[in-house]
């Protein structure tokens, strides 16, 4: 006999006073022995939190009614806000988000990293609307509305969230959900489409529709016509990333292209490729970067976690050599293909997995004076323990996880080195997501 779960049964809405946020952004209060997190308060004020998940010792909520607001609360900029997850912290002025952030920075270093660094590094920020060049947006069919859902899910909720736009997708695909949706809607598997890979460069956007069930040709036609009105590439992903193929327009290059305009560069990159969601930080991130290693001509850089050659190109303008390795093949042949386009004939690109053991590589032993990393959230932990420090005079590592950078920092203490500069990047505002940079030289 099949087994049945009974529904947890949540408390009934309490009043609570908001202690502390935790670095994901959420109110903290305690209510019957359990610590509870509640999306959407701010420390100090007074509210009505309802529990919608609980586990022993602890809870998550949502404020449901504010009696005593904070004065650092605004109105958000979007009408969706605290029913789509995709922003968690438009209710809280932009400013105190990222002093939070640089808050949350400078006590995982403090706890995890042995210290924090000599000089905080001056947060990087840009516009906090229409930044986000990637995303995957989720599809759903409603058959009673008759109405296709373009966008990200509810909060805690698998639902996709019923939104008209987004405020911080790129506007040329943030104010058109609804125009999205109505061309799905139009073909024979409107119900068959399960979500949108967007990729936006600087003249020309991607959209990636992956497709449950093969398409008609009047189909394939009405998502052209998506394009053709809004410019758009169109793109069919029927299995794996490998997969997808365009459909619209049929000539012309394939690849998207951002500019870094301080170096004179055109990076060209595959609507599946990783590139960063901001262009404005980016650009300021990339000047930082190559500032803090105090490039010379005479200087041989190795990048690690280089991906297209995002960091790689902007380098090479200023090093005497420079060395991307990334663990995408595929990445690397970009990152060649950008190279090449843009005359750098002073670097060159390794596939590698920096997970595994790295001495037999040919590249490990370059005679590298400076280093720049720039690892996924997992960090740089394994190739930190084993790659040769010998000769290197200036590290710099750019982290999208403080956690696992607070984790790397001891890594590289306790290998003689000491942490000189450190600060966080806005890469995602409304958001609690952290990036940051840090600078490191012999101890």
């Amino acid at each position: 006999m099949a087994r049945r779960f009974r529904k947890k049964k949540m408390p009934e809405p309490f009043d609570a006073e908001i202690l502390r946020l935790s670095h994901e952004g959420r109110g903290i209060c305690e209510h019957n022995e359990r610590t509870v997190f509640v999306a959407g308060a701010l420390v100090g004020e007074q509210v009505e939190v309802t529990v919608h998940n609980r586990w022993k010792g602890f809870a998550e909520g949502r404020v449901t009614r504010i009696d005593q607001p904070s004065v650092q609360r605004v109105e958000p900029a979007c009408p969706h806000f605290g029913v789509c997850g995709g922003c968690a912290l438009q209710h809280w002025q932009l400013d105190k988000q990222v002093e939070h952030k640089a808050n949350t920075l400078s006590e995982l270093l403090e706890h995890h990293g042995g210290g924090g660094p000599e000089r905080a590094l001056a947060p990087l920020q840009a516009q906090p609307l229409g930044y986000r060049r990637k995303a995957r947006l989720g599809v759903r069919y409603v058959a009673p509305k008759d109405r296709v859902l373009v966008g990200f899910r509810e909060q805690a909720s698998n639902f996709l969230a019923v939104l008209d736009e987004c405020q911080v997708l790129d506007p040329r695909v943030g104010t058109r959900l609804v125009e999205i949706g109505e061309a799905i809607k139009s073909t024979s598997i409107r119900d068959r489409i399960a979500q949108i890979e967007v990729a936006c460069g600087d003249q020309a956007v991607a959209l990636v529709f992956r497709v449950l069930d093969p398409p008609t040709q009047s189909d394939v036609a009405r998502l052209i016509e998506l394009g053709q009105a809004y410019g758009y590439h169109i793109w069919l992903q029927p299995k794996g990333p490998d997969t997808s193929y365009r459909v619209y327009p049929l000539s012309g290059p394939e690849y998207l292209s951002y500019e870094h305009p301080d170096f004179g560069l055109r990076m060209y990159f595959h609507p599946h490729d990783f590139t960063q969601v901001n262009a404005q930080i980016n650009r300021s991130m990339m000047t930082q970067a190559l500032d803090l290693l105090e490039l010379t001509p005479q200087d041989r850089v190795l990048d690690l976690f280089c991906g297209l050659g995002n960091f790689t190109l902007p380098i090479a303008t200023r090093a005497g050599y420079v060395v991307g390795v990334e663990g995408s093949e595929a990445m690397t042949q970009r990152g060649r293909m950008n190279a090449q386009l843009a005359g750098l004939d002073h670097c060159e690109f390794h596939a590698a997995d920096l997970t595994q053991p790295i001495e037999d590589k040919p590249w490990a032993a370059g005679g590298f004076n400076k280093l720049l990393l720039d690892p996924a959230r997992s960090g740089a932990a394994e190739v930190l323990q084993v790659l040769s420090l010998d000769g290197l005079e200036r590290i710099v590592y750019v982290s999208c996880n403080p956690a696992t950078l607070a984790r790397d920092v001891g890594i590289l203490k306790q290998r003689g080195w000491r942490l000189c500069d450190a600060g966080i990047m806005d890469m995602f505002p409304h958001t609690a997501h952290v990036e940051s940079m840090a600078v490191f030289v012999p101890a």
